[in-house]
C-alpha cells in the first residue's frame, strides 16, 4: 500500500551541494533557503518544535554556505539575510553573533535600523 503513504517533501537545505560552487551560486541558495524556512522560523518563534528543528537545520545549512563565500559584500549581504531569519526565529543570541560578523557599514546600518535590539 505504498500508493498512499505520504512522503514530506524535500527541503532545500537537505539538497546535497556540489562543491565547488561559486559565489553567486552560493548566494542564491541561501537567499532560497532563508525564503523557504522562513515559515518554519516564524513557528519557531512560537516555540513549535517541529518547525524549531527545521529553522534550525535550515540556518545551520546557511551558515556552513555562508561561510564558504570569498567575496565580502556578498557574504555580508548572506549573512544579513541569516540574521533576518534569526529574528523571525526570535533566535536573538544567533543574530547578535551574525551581526558582529558583518564588516560592510552600510550592511550594519541597514540591520541595526531594521533590528535595534542588535546593537
Amino acid at each position: 500500500m505504498k500508493w498512499f503513504a505520504r512522503q514530506e517533501p524535500g527541503h532545500i537545505w537537505d539538497e546535497p551541494i556540489q562543491w565547488p560552487i561559486g559565489d553567486i551560486e552560493a548566494a542564491e541558495r541561501i537567499r532560497a533557503i532563508c525564503e523557504a524556512a522562513i515559515a518554519s522560523a516564524a513557528g519557531a518563534g512560537r516555540n513549535n518544535k517541529r518547525d524549531s528543528e527545521r529553522y534550525e537545520r535550515a540556518a545551520k545549512v546557511a551558515m556552513e554556505i555562508a561561510m564558504k563565500i570569498s567575496d565580502g559584500l556578498m557574504r555580508d549581504d548572506a549573512v544579513r539575510r541569516i540574521v533576518d531569519l534569526c529574528m523571525k526565529a526570535n533566535d536573538l543570541k544567533t543574530a547578535q553573533i551574525l551581526f558582529r560578523a558583518i564588516h560592510a557599514s552600510w550592511i550594519r546600518e541597514t540591520v541595526q535600523r531594521d533590528y535595534p535590539t542588535l546593537a
